[in-house]
C-alpha cells in the first residue's frame, strides 16, 4: 500500500513539474497556429497558384512569335506537266533590344506580384490572429461568467433554505433565481460563441487539426487551453511611434506592390517607345521553277505605322497614374497607422484606470458575507455585484480591442 502511494506521488510530482515546461511551449501558441494556417489555408494555396500563373503569363508575353512554313505548288494552264514548287520557312521577331527591356519590365512585375501575395498572406494571417485573440477573450469571459454563475447558484441554494425556514421572502428568492437564469444564459451564449470561434479558426486551417496535432472527435472542437490560447502575447505600445511608423511603411507589402507596379509602368513607357522600331523576319526560300532548284534567304521588315499609335501616350498616363496612387497609398497607410496608435494609447489608458480601480474596490467575497450577515440588502448587493462584473467584462473587452489594434499596427510583420 505504501509502495503504491509513493509511486502515485512520484507520478503526480512528475506531472506537476512538467506543467511549466508545457506552459513555456504555449507562449508562442498564436505564432505556431499562424504557421499551420499558412501551410494549410485553401485561400493562400489558391493565391499561390494564381501568382505563379500570372508570373508565367508575363514571361510568355516576351516569347518569339511562331515560325511560319508555307508551300506553293503551281502548274501551267496549257501544259499540266509543267509545275513549279516554292517552299518558304521564316521566323519573325521584334527588335532585339525590345526583348531585353520587356524582360526588365517583367522582373519588376514579378516583384509586384510577390508583394501582392505577401499582402494577401498577411491579411489572412491577421484574420486568424484576431480570431485567436477573440478566443482568449471569450475564454477569460467564460471563466468570469462561470465564477458569477457559481456565486448565483450558491445564493439561490441558500435562499431556498431560508425561504423554507421563513428567514427570506419570495421576492428576494425570485430575484436571485432571475439573476441565476440571466447568468446561466450569458454563460451558455458565451460558450457557444467560443465554440464558433474555434470552428472558424479550424476552417482557416482547412479543417485540419491544429496543435497539439491530434485529431478531435467528429462534432467536437479543441479547447482553447489545448491550443495554448489562454494568455495574450506581449504587445507594448512604443513611446516614439515616428520611427516605428517609418519602418512599418517601408515593410508594407501593399506599398511595395504599388512601387513595383509603378516601376514596371515606367519601363512600359520605354517598351512602347521601342515599339516604333521595325519588326524583322528572316527565313529560307526554295524555288523549283527551273531545272535546278533555287535556294535563298528571305529578309523582311514590318514598319509599325499604325499599330503603335497612341501607345506611348497611354503608357505615360498609366505610369503617372501609378505614381499618384502610390503617393496617396503612403499617405493613407501612414494616417491609418497613426490612428491605430492613438486608439491603442486610449485603450491602454482605460485599461490602466480599470486595473487601478479594481485594486481599490471591495472584494466580492466581502459583499457576499455582508449580504449573508444582513449588513446590506439584496438590492444593494446586486447593484454592487453587477457593477463589479460589468466592469470586469469591460476590461476584458478593452484588452481584446487593444490586442487587435496592436495586431493591425504590426500586420506587416506577420
Amino acid at each position: 500500500m505504501n509502495k503504491t502511494f509513493h509511486t502515485l506521488c512520484a507520478i503526480a510530482a512528475f506531472l506537476l513539474s512538467a506543467v511549466p515546461a508545457w506552459g513555456e511551449g504555449h507562449k508562442d501558441a498564436i505564432a505556431s497556429i499562424l504557421q499551420q494556417i499558412e501551410a494549410n489555408n485553401p485561400s493562400l494555396q489558391a493565391n499561390k497558384q494564381l501568382t505563379a500563373s500570372q508570373k508565367a503569363e508575363n514571361k510568355a508575353a516576351n516569347n518569339l512569335p511562331n515560325p511560319t512554313l508555307s508551300y506553293s505548288h503551281l502548274w501551267d494552264s496549257d501544259d499540266k506537266s509543267i509545275t513549279v514548287g516554292e517552299l518558304v520557312i521564316s521566323q519573325g521577331f521584334e527588335f532585339p533590344t525590345l526583348y531585353a527591356t520587356r524582360g526588365q519590365m517583367n522582373r519588376l512585375k514579378t516583384i509586384a506580384l510577390d508583394a501582392q501575395a505577401t499582402a494577401f498572406r498577411q491579411t489572412v494571417l491577421l484574420q486568424a490572429k484576431e480570431i485567436c485573440l477573440d478566443i482568449i477573450m471569450l475564454q477569460r469571459q467564460q471563466a468570469l461568467l462561470d465564477e458569477r454563475l457559481k456565486n448565483a447558484e450558491d445564493l439561490a441554494a441558500m435562499y431556498r433554505q431560508r425561504l423554507e425556514t421563513g428567514d427570506a421572502n419570495a421576492l428576494e428568492t425570485n430575484k436571485i433565481n432571475l439573476e441565476l437564469l440571466n447568468v446561466r444564459t450569458e454563460a451558455r451564449t458565451n460558450r457557444t460563441a467560443l465554440n464558433a470561434k474555434m470552428k472558424e479558426l479550424l476552417a482557416l486551417n482547412g479543417n485540419q487539426p491544429l496543435a497539439p496535432g491530434r485529431p478531435f472527435p467528429d462534432g467536437q472542437t479543441p479547447a482553447a487551453a489545448a491550443l495554448g490560447l489562454t494568455d495574450y502575447p506581449a504587445a507594448p505600445l512604443p513611446a516614439n511611434f515616428s520611427q516605428v511608423c517609418d519602418e512599418l511603411l517601408a515593410a508594407d507589402p501593399a506599398l511595395q506592390a504599388l512601387d513595383g507596379q509603378r516601376q514596371a509602368a515606367a519601363k512600359q513607357v520605354s517598351v512602347s517607345r521601342q515599339g516604333w522600331l521595325p519588326q524583322l523576319e528572316l527565313g529560307y526560300r526554295r524555288n523549283t521553277e527551273t531545272r535546278h532548284p533555287l535556294n535563298g534567304v528571305v529578309v523582311g521588315f514590318s514598319f509599325p505605322l499604325f499599330e503603335n499609335r497612341g501607345k506611348v501616350k497611354m503608357a505615360k498616363a498609366q505610369a503617372l497614374n501609378l505614381d499618384y496612387e502610390r503617393e496617396n497609398a503612403v499617405l493613407q497607410a501612414s494616417s491609418a497607422l497613426w490612428q491605430l496608435y492613438e486608439e491603442a494609447g486610449s485603450l491602454l489608458q482605460s485599461m490602466k484606470e480599470y486595473r487601478q480601480t479594481f485594486r481599490q474596490q471591495q472584494d466580492l467575497k466581502l459583499l457576499k458575507q455582508a449580504l449573508v450577515g444582513g449588513e446590506i440588502s439584496m438590492i444593494e448587493y446586486f447593484v454592487e455585484v453587477s457593477i463589479v462584473y460589468q466592469s470586469k467584462a469591460n476590461l476584458l473587452q478593452l484588452e481584446n480591442q487593444y490586442q487587435k489594434v496592436m495586431a493591425r499596427i504590426y500586420k506587416s510583420r506577420l
